[in-house]
């Protein structure tokens, strides 16, 4: 049995968990095997792989690829897995006794199933009197189930998101989390859809439509069935950018905001949990990085996030959920007079000139290269007149901490682009009285 911490402890739209660390609904979640394993490893709930008609989907062989970065560390995965492919009898028999060995756990379900009323008052009841916590609504699938009219194909459409939703309400007692596709332009649309038809809260992102590689020998894609291929789900650390602006997106909608999220989307450490709680998130979800690494990466995960977040003085996740959501805003709403320019450590420089290649040729030539006549030896200096402040220097630069952008003080106030004179649509600014 793991070490629990007292102040991970959640209260997620009614759910209760030891810690925010959940299992997505995926394979990891597949049976009770797994899940038990998870538990003793520590997790605080898993998301059971999903649910659907009997008879259950039929998934193929192979199933994954990846996106490679140095020494093979996996930066984007990808899969082609349906839903579960065991019978619910089975299924709802494994949740029933998982739940009571470990009543102290979070235990949600995930369903999916043709867009009539019939289908899910037939399944509701029989997941509630396993004693699950919650269910999650599936509508993100981006692969295999649209095809039958589920999954993104739900999703992608505000109104029957708004209305499976209402449905489930209708017919259950049990937390309504809805999981969203981000395979869609305006990730709000389909979360006040959810809000209107009485979801308790949202989880997002689901997979990201994706084709990761071409096998050029053959001329099909990975992975390969016989001799083709197909999209599938995205997943993994490349992903979690656009997970945070749409769990962001949510936060701070004010036709949303308030509503629960579960955020999900390339969390491999506490640091990128800590993240999407900043962001708003009462809790977070994990597939890939287990995947990965196995079960025991939690360990790490509520130690580093417990020590945090005792150094940064909060003794619960409440206390700093969503505090990064006032300072995230539109763009037209930054700061116009606001600077800062790269200086270069030369204490710390290796002279490897990277910056000064990376500027010279795609930016804004503000990065001088300076050369000893009597030496030889190369150093390299920002022109502070020309540096826009753009940070690209500082993402190329293989030294951590050797390039800072430094703020510099311009003697004008706040001017937003709404009241920029360079605007042509500008508004004009208050004068004071």
């Amino acid at each position: 049995m793991s070490a629990e911490f007292n102040n991970l402890a959640i209260d997620f739209c009614g759910i209760k968990s030891p810690n925010p660390f959940w299992l997505a609904s995926a394979p990891p979640t597949d049976k009770a095997y797994n899940v038990i394993r998870a538990f003793e490893a520590g997790w605080g709930g898993v998301v059971w792989k999903t649910l659907g008609e009997d008879p259950p989907a039929v998934n193929v062989s192979s199933r994954y690829s990846a996106i490679y970065g140095k020494n093979r560390e996996v930066i984007g995965f990808n899969n082609i897995e349906l839903i579960t492919d065991r019978s619910l009898e089975i299924n709802l028999r494994e949740i029933t006794a998982v739940k009571e060995a470990w009543p102290d756990r979070a235990i949600v379900v995930s369903l999916m199933l043709p867009c009539e009323e019939h289908y899910w008052a037939d399944i509701l009841p029989k997941v509630e009197a396993t004693g699950a916590d919650g269910i999650e609504l599936n509508f993100g699938c981006p692969h295999g189930m649209p095809e039958r009219g589920m999954g993104a194909a739900v999703g992608q459409v505000p109104e029957y998101v708004g209305m499976v939703t209402a449905w489930c309400k209708k017919h259950s007692k049990l937390p309504v989390i809805v999981k969203l596709t981000p395979n869609i332009t305006d990730i709000r649309q389909p979360a006040r859809a959810a809000h209107g038809g009485g979801a308790d809260a949202v989880s997002l992102i689901n997979t990201i439509n994706s084709i990761t590689s071409i096998d050029l020998e053959r001329m099909v894609a990975l992975p390969t069935v016989g001799s083709a291929s197909t999209h599938g789900g995205y997943c993994g650390t490349a992903v979690k950018p656009i997970a945070l602006n749409m769990v962001a997106e949510i936060a701070r909608d004010p036709q949303t905001r308030g509503l629960p999220i579960s955020g999900i989307g390339g969390i491999n450490n506490w640091r990128d949990a800590a993240e999407f709680i900043a962001l708003g998130a009462g809790c977070v979800q994990v597939c890939t990085a287990a995947m990965l690494h196995g079960f025991r990466i939690v360990e790490e995960m509520k130690d580093g996030l417990s020590r945090w977040m005792d150094s940064q003085g909060y003794r619960t996740i409440e206390e700093f959920r969503g505090r990064a959501v006032p300072n995230t805003t539109d763009w037209k709403y930054l700061d116009m007079n606001f600077k800062t320019i790269a200086h270069i450590s030369q204490a710390d420089c290796i002279g490897c000139g990277r910056c000064h290649v990376a500027c010279e040729d795609t930016s804004h030539q503000a990065v001088a290269r300076l050369v000893d006549e009597a030496t030889g030896k190369r150093t390299y200096e920002v022109i502070d007149s020309e540096c826009v402040g753009c940070n690209l220097c500082e993402i190329t630069c293989p030294v951590q901490g050797c390039i800072t952008m430094v703020p510099q003080q311009t003697g004008k106030g706040y001017l937003n682009w709404t009241q920029d004179p360079r605007n042509p649509r500008a508004e004009q600014v208050p004068t004071a009285a």
